[in-house]
């Protein structure tokens, strides 16, 4: 049995330190995602957590910051080596130092992926519902988003592969960009699915950009399979990998993209130009691959937790929300259809009403409304309240 060595109920206070969730109230109302923002909000919305670091992590970079220094800084050999062994120990990966590129973030690494790999007017492939900055990076930079829509089986998403070949087969289609685990669905792509997906792509000239972020938060009955480990070719094939999501630390900019072809590897570098990571990059990742791995067992263990109690809290006090447990990331997709309501009926009810902040299924492309999508990486008594509240706001409609 493992013993717990960190206290996930603790609330940790992070009001007044620039928190996107916690203090970014006349933002959110600024740009109509609420109408209400308090000191009595519970904000749920963003992918982040509200649960402390792994304590080497901590400990490191307690250890810069005692150093007093805080120059440029560029990624060591113990950086290139716990990346790899990472990958290798978890997911059988074998990846050479030079095919990682260090690049400050996901999302701008879409962006720069676009620019490298299409030109202005060409299609790249997404599948919606998906996480928005798919999209802007694509419609950004001037290309044009080919959508190639998940199969909503009662809330269980599958890949419409007739579609997407189809897709895939016109000449300007040139890139396609996949979410694995797939956000906001929760979806963890299978072994069989990852092996057509590329190799539709590769009989159709398309690269693929994968986001694979997520993909050390999975539920403990699940497996994920990196798309580089599944595709019988994979000269094609660029994947996003980061500690952000994985260990909590999205304000160190930690993303490192995968590229075995060497082409496509310095496309992506010219168009994104010298990138350095800084101190606490360098050290947060380190200590995070190398001793982080008994804190993830736990958080995930508390991440299912949370998972379970929202299922059974929606199932015994709000039977109308549909929700599929997420294989993978600590999302849930949140069907609120059954009330008959409109969208913005729902969202008054629960961000202005109950004053918990979601996040809109609608943002996430057309597929997406009526549904709500819930961040749980929270104490749990947080999240009960926030449960609490928005039932009581739906009692009139049970």
């Amino acid at each position: 049995m493992q013993i717990m060595k960190y206290n996930f109920d603790e609330k940790v206070n992070r009001r007044g330190t620039g928190s996107m969730k916690w203090d970014a109230g006349d933002f959110l109302k600024m740009v109509g995602i609420t109408e209400r923002y308090d000191e009595e909000t519970l904000p749920l919305f963003t992918a982040d957590m509200d649960l402390p670091v792994p304590d080497p992590v901590i400990k490191a970079l307690h250890k810069i910051v005692d150093n007093r220094i805080f120059g440029y800084t560029m990624a060591n050999d113990d950086y290139y080596e716990a990346i790899i062994n990472w990958f290798k120990r978890r997911n059988d990966w074998d990846i050479k130092k030079e095919e990682i590129v260090y690049c400050p973030g996901t999302v701008k690494a879409l962006g720069i992926a676009v620019r490298a790999y299409t030109n202005v007017g060409d299609g790249v492939i997404i599948q919606r519902p998906v996480y928005p900055p798919f999209t802007s990076a694509i419609e950004d930079n001037n290309r044009v988003v080919i959508n190639n829509s998940l199969i909503n089986n009662d809330g269980y998403y599958t890949i419409d592969f007739e579609d997407f070949e189809a897709k895939a087969k016109v000449a300007s289609t040139k890139l396609f960009i996949l979410c694995n685990p797939h956000n906001p669905s929760g979806r963890i792509f299978s072994k069989a699915e990852l092996k057509r997906l590329a190799q539709i792509c590769y009989n159709n000239d398309v690269i693929i950009v994968a986001d694979e972020i997520h993909g050390d938060l999975i539920r403990k009955d699940n497996k994920f399979y990196p798309i580089v480990k599944c595709a019988d070719k994979v000269d094609h094939l660029v994947t996003c990998t980061a500690i952000n999501k994985t260990f909590n630390v999205a304000g160190l900019h930690a993303t490192n993209v995968v590229i075995g072809n060497e082409d496509l590897r310095n496309k992506f570098k010219k168009e994104c130009g010298y990138e350095m990571p800084s101190p606490f990059t360098i050290a947060a990742l380190i200590a995070a691959y190398n001793e982080g791995e008994e804190w993830l067992d736990q958080i995930i263990d508390y991440i299912d937790g949370n998972i379970d109690y929202i299922e059974n809290f929606l199932k015994e006090n709000m039977p109308k929300v549909k929700v599929v447990k997420p294989e993978g990331t600590y999302i849930m997709w949140m069907d609120f259809r059954g009330y008959g309501l409109t969208p913005e009926e729902v969202k008054k009810r629960i961000y202005v009403d109950a004053n918990v902040i979601l996040e809109s299924g609608a943002m996430f492309g057309e597929e997406g409304t009526g549904y709500e999508r819930i961040c749980v990486p929270s104490p749990r008594p947080m999240i009960k309240e926030a449960m609490e509240r928005i039932a009581k706001v739906f009692e009139d409609l049970k």
